[in-house]
């Protein structure tokens, strides 16, 4: 693992660095390799085979701390501070509840019906401990991050939201996504500062628009194939007595335009998503006047999502590595932050109040549902 060496106090300080970064977009960076990841990921991998899964939970650990340390903002990793046996007590819990769910279901039906009418109501709230959890134990430059959201915000954000967006074929996307980017923006905090996030809906519809013309033009290209198909077949005197290589490529055609179907709506949300987050991140603010920035560039970002994904399968996996680092570093080069004043006094501040999260957090209640 790269370490990322630590600038002298005196650079993010009062000193000429503090005073040269202001004003200007100071933009993160990924500074791991495939070939360090792949180290980890390979002991990750046979770990978990051996132990029946169970180290899974350590291994996504090593895996935050790896790309977290090599996120680096002014010359500063991140720090992931969660223990492998806190992940793996939320795991077990989940898996607890979803194992007991499905015995009611069968054995005693009317039970398991209520158990996931229960579990509606239970995942914002296993959703909210799990994102004040993400934060609580993410640092930078040793002071915490936090996150104060409510199971109700969390309810309207990751259960109203997506089922608005489902009932109206997609056409409320924009605002669950807004409900979204609010609710853990608006209650994300670095030590005793807040972040504060308000998206333009006409932005996202905007992003919106895109992706639907997307998906739109898609269908309509796997449309006229499924005509051609329909038509050769129709012009058959008897389409059962069809030459077995036609029967063959017909059905090669049928898997194809099934294969773009999912590769239309795949591209369509990736796009999407990228538009959000440039949405989404360049309205949020940190301490009501540092402004964050993303300018991913949406079919650079689908491009490499999707052939990331190719990649990846077509190697059974052996590039995954690769691929996360191609990503991770793609996105860190398209974000940044814009200080308003003195970048160092911004952070000496930060760091003389301390992490205002207490440490029993971590043993009493700190434990990752992975949702």
């Amino acid at each position: 693992m790269v370490l990322v060496e630590p600038l002298p106090a005196q650079s993010v300080g009062q000193g000429s660095f503090g005073r040269a970064a202001e004003g200007k977009v100071q933009r993160l960076s990924f500074t791991g390799s495939a070939g360090e990841y792949f180290g980890i990921w390979i002991v990750n991998i046979l770990l978990t085979i051996v132990t029946l899964g169970i180290y899974s939970a350590w291994a996504k650990v090593r895996r935050n701390r790896y790309f977290y340390g090599n996120t680096v903002l002014l010359g500063r990793g991140f720090d992931y501070h969660a223990r492998g046996g806190q992940i793996l007590i939320g795991r077990l819990i989940v898996f607890a509840y979803l194992v007991l769910y499905n015995f009611m279901l069968t054995f005693v039906p009317f039970v398991g019906i209520g158990l996931a009418a229960a579990l509606l109501f239970l995942v914002p709230l296993l959703l909210a401990r799990g994102l004040r959890f993400s934060a609580r134990v993410t640092s930078y430059r040793n002071v915490r991050f936090d996150f104060v959201g409510r199971t109700g915000g969390a309810f309207l954000a990751f259960i109203v939201g997506p089922v608005l967006a489902a009932i109206t074929l997609g056409i409320l996307a924009p605002l669950a996504s807004r409900w979204t980017y609010r609710y853990i923006g608006n209650n994300l905090r670095y030590g005793d500062k807040g972040f504060s996030t308000d998206p333009s809906v006409g932005a996202i519809y905007r992003t919106w628009g895109i992706s639907a013309a997307v998906i739109v033009l898609g269908l309509l290209i796997v449309g006229f194939i499924a005509f051609l198909n329909l038509a050769v077949v129709a012009a058959a005197v008897d389409p059962d007595m069809l030459p077995p290589e036609m029967q063959v490529s017909l059905g090669l055609l049928a898997a194809l335009a099934y294969a773009m179907v999912l590769a239309i709506f795949g591209t369509a949300a990736l796009v999407y998503r990228a538009g959000v987050r440039n949405v989404a991140w360049s309205a949020t603010t940190f301490d009501g006047k540092h402004r964050l920035l993303s300018d991913l560039s949406r079919p650079r970002y689908a491009w490499i999502a999707v052939s990331n994904f190719v990649l990846t399968l077509v190697t059974l996996g052996l590039m995954r590595p690769w691929a996360a680092v191609r990503m991770a570093r793609y996105v860190n080069e398209h974000t940044g932050i814009r200080f308003d004043g003195n970048v160092g006094e911004v952070f000496s501040a930060s760091a003389a109040q301390g992490s205002v999260v207490g440490a029993e957090f971590m043993d009493i209640e700190g434990f990752d549902f992975g949702f």
